[in-house]
């Protein structure tokens, strides 16, 4: 929201503080303002000039050159190149010395020969935006009215003397997206009055209801409609006033009726629409349904479709308006128009907001709609176009209002006790104090019972309950008056065991040397069930940003693998990403995905590369598989995990294995397949994916620690031939389970499967470490040991090398 301070002096008086100082208390009661814009931004020397002549530059066809009265004896000689330049003209005019926006400063020029002392602007050269700029004046210098006096400061004429606060409005202060909303505002600061617009205006004998009939067939859509008739308007230009309000507003000026109408809505926060009476024909206002289907053009000369559920206004036949967004075409005020309908109503802010997503139109009036309008501002704002349009349109009101009313515009009432306020806050604020500052604030207050009863006026939509009064006791209080104070509480804060479990496993992740990636939970639909530990019913998004992120994801693999390929892109030739996530599946039964958090890695490139050793050694596997195995081992759930050899869709049919806890799949860790590591422009890429919820609500074995023996380990060493297709794991739970406890540690150290071995088969050798805390070992008790480990073996049918 923009505020002229000009235009917000009319209402609130704040005479005694700077533009800083007013911005600095409104932030401070709780809107910020994002910045305060000097209109005049630093301009010297630019005066009103009066084109007393003008002629063609002799040497050039697109200039010309003026004499041009700046309120000196003598008349300057200014080259213009504007083509809407004319003798007889009010100008702007920069003299020689001038400074402009943009460090531009002026001097005296010779300009194909012709000298030139100064420079008639446009309005753009003063700063002001093209889009704000009338279009009469979009291509040229701006015209001033003919009164303008020459030689008079042209900014204070202009209106430019002036400072614009920038408001960053929450959601809830839609209250404050009007000019009067902001004076209520800045007056409760101030402990001000605020001085609202008299409308007085004289009424035609002629009556509206004579002339214009109304019908609201959805009362539910539109509770409120009002509708005003003036005639024998003359659509002109606006006062040069209103044009700076509204430029100084971020709206573009037109013509004097939609100037009226954008100015009462800026004023007032009630958006109205002008339609030119006898283009509407029959004389009569429906408000109803859109048929399915049906086709307007907007204001916008953009032909909209709509359904079933859009409220229209209509003739009595067909659609003049899209109600509470915009204006159709076909009934806009022209400069032919006579006598225009001045239509003020409430939607319901549900269907508006609706409405205009349909037709992917959102205006200034359905933002205000969308947010719900003031109920009794309605009626008012309509009567205040109706007296603008009386004088700045020399128009003639017909007596009354059209009119269907059945909106509830009760004031919401509020109880709530001191004591509550107070316990909410922390502070000790009186009584009579929290009653000052819901007076300021245009409360109806009252003090009963120990408790205030409190009736907020229908601007103030976000009072609904206590805590809402609660928040506007403490920012008129002052926030930096609610005191420093330590918490007192028995409880000791801590994690919940989830996570304390999830920082572990983060722990381990970047103690591995891994790097924290963060990605999109929204992919394409192509994607959305890659890689997936399980797939189910996939969820869209109904307006999403593009296809590439119209669905939920159920696999944390395709985004991380994507950031590793844009960063090999990049001349980074290791990656090493993890990424705690959620992912969506299937349906709950509020009609909602479950959410499900997962933990994912990508890794490429060098796993070591000690340089100044020359050792090198690329990620494989098995790196993968040791960073994964030491996640479990921290959580307490080594003993329960094993991988199976599995083949899935994307992955190295060879080097993918499915990870089981207590036999139930948790996760799945591989090569990406070469034809996915080529489209993905990738080298040899590994990854894995763990749910990890299931992981972390899992019962966890309790670490047990133990102590360092101190007797000697003694160790025994076994190769066995084995089927190339039988799992190394298998073995080692073959060699476990041979029923000894002296066995403490088994270790492969070497596999071969070279041309000395038989076709099909391959060696595989085991480290076996034997010993018992408490004494040392004889050869015999070893020897017996470790017969039952190579019985167990041969009764598994593995052959001893």
């Amino acid at each position: 929201m923009l505020v002229s301070l000009k235009w917000l002096s009319q209402y609130v008086d704040f005479a005694e503080l700077s533009a800083e100082q007013l911005a600095e208390k409104i932030t401070r009661a709780g809107i910020e303002v994002d910045a305060v814009i000097d209109r005049a931004q630093g301009m010297t020397n630019v005066v009103v000039g009066h084109v007393v002549s003008k002629e063609k530059h002799p040497e050039a066809d697109k200039l010309n050159v003026c004499q041009v009265d700046v309120g000196e004896e003598e008349l300057q000689q200014i080259v213009c190149g504007a083509p809407n330049v004319d003798a007889g003209q009010k100008v702007i005019v920069a003299r020689p010395g001038a400074k402009l926006p943009g460090g531009i400063k002026i001097k005296k020029a010779k300009l194909r020969g012709q000298e030139s002392n100064g420079m008639i602007c446009s309005l753009q050269e003063l700063g002001i935006e093209g889009r704000l700029v009338p279009k009469a004046y979009a291509e040229g210098i701006y015209v001033l009215p003919a009164d303008a006096t020459p030689g008079v400061d042209a900014l204070e004429v202009l209106g430019l003397r002036d400072t614009v606060l920038e408001l960053g409005l929450t959601p809830n202060r839609s209250d404050a997206m009007s000019m009067l909303g902001v004076a209520y505002e800045v007056a409760a600061i101030l402990s001000k009055e605020v001085k609202l617009p008299e409308i007085t205006y004289a009424t035609s004998s002629k009556k509206v209801s004579d002339v214009l009939k109304l019908r609201v067939e959805n009362t539910e859509a539109n509770p409120m409609y009002a509708a005003k008739v003036v005639k024998n308007i003359e659509v002109k230009e606006s006062p040069l006033w209103l044009q700076h309000y509204l430029m100084a507003a971020g709206v573009r000026p037109h013509n004097n009726v939609v100037d009226i109408t954008n100015y009462v809505l800026m004023e007032y926060g009630q958006p109205l629409h002008a339609f030119d009476y006898d283009k509407l024909a029959t004389g009569e206002i429906v408000t109803r349904l859109a048929k399915d289907g049906e086709v307007i053009t907007t204001l916008d000369d953009q032909e909209r479709k709509l359904a079933a559920h859009n409220l229209v206004i209509t003739n009595g036949i067909e659609a003049e308006a899209v109600a509470g967004v915009m204006g159709g075409a076909k009934s806009e005020v022209s400069d032919a128009t006579t006598t225009v309908v001045i239509e003020s109503a409430y939607f319901n802010p549900a269907s508006v907001r609706r409405t205009s997503k349909d037709i992917g139109l959102r205006s200034d009036s359905s933002a205000r709609f969308e947010k719900g309008v003031d109920p009794n501002r309605v009626l008012p704002a309509a009567e205040r176009a109706a007296q603008l349009l009386a004088e700045l349109a020399g128009g003639e009101v017909l007596e009354g209002t059209v009119l269907v009313d059945e909106l509830d515009k009760t004031a919401a009432r509020v109880v709530v006790s001191p004591d509550f306020i107070n316990g909410r806050l922390g502070m000790k604020i009186s009584l009579e104090d929290m009653l000052s500052i819901l007076e300021r604030l245009k409360f109806d207050v009252e003090a009963a019972n120990g408790v205030l009863i409190i009736d907020a006026p229908t601007r103030r939509q976000d009072i609904k309950i206590q805590e809402d009064i609660v928040e506007e006791i403490a920012r008129m209080y002052g926030y930096d008056e609610i005191p420093l104070s330590i918490p007192t509480s028995d409880q000791i804060g801590g994690l919940t065991t989830y996570q304390a479990g999830r920082r572990i496993v983060r722990n381990v992740m970047e103690g591995a040397g891994l790097y924290q990636a963060v990605t999109y939970s929204l992919t394409s639909a192509s994607h959305s069930q890659k890689f997936a530990l399980k797939a189910e019913e996939t969820t869209k998004l109904l307006m999403p940003m593009s296809e590439d992120r119209s669905t939920l994801r159920q696999s944390l693999i395709p985004h991380l693998v994507e950031a590793a390929s844009y960063n090999v892109a990049r001349q980074a030739e290791t990656v090493a990403f993890y990424e705690i996530g959620s992912v969506f599946l299937g349906q709950t039964a509020e009609e909602l995905p479950f959410e499900e958090e997962h933990l994912a890695l990508v890794l490429t490139g060098k796993w070591i590369d000690n340089t100044w050793q020359g050792e090198k050694k690329n990620v494989d596997f098995f790196v993968a598989k040791g960073i994964i195995e030491a996640v479990f081992a921290k959580l307490g759930l080594a003993s329960r995990v094993s991988y199976v050899k599995a083949q899935l869709d994307g992955l190295h049919p060879g080097r993918t294995a499915e990870i089981l806890l207590d036999g139930e799949k948790v996760g799945v860790i591989a090569q990406l397949h070469p034809q996915e590591q080529k489209a993905f422009d990738v080298k040899e890429t590994y990854v894995a994916e763990l749910n990890l919820h299931a992981i972390l609500k899992a019962t966890k074995d309790e670490l047990v620690y133990s102590v360092v023996p101190r007797f000697p380990v003694m160790t025994r060493d076994i190769a066995l031939e084995l089927d190339v297709t039988t799992p190394a794991g298998e073995i080692v739970n073959i060699i476990t389970g041979a029923g000894t406890s002296l066995l403490k540690d088994v270790k492969i150290f070497d596999v071969y499967a070279g041309e000395k071995m038989v076709a099909g088969k391959k060696s595989v050798a085991f480290s076996l470490k034997y010993f018992d805390p408490e004494r040392t070992l004889t050869d015999e008790e070893v020897v017996t040991a470790h017969n039952k480990v190579l019985k167990a073996l041969a009764e598994a049918g593995a052959e001893v090398r």
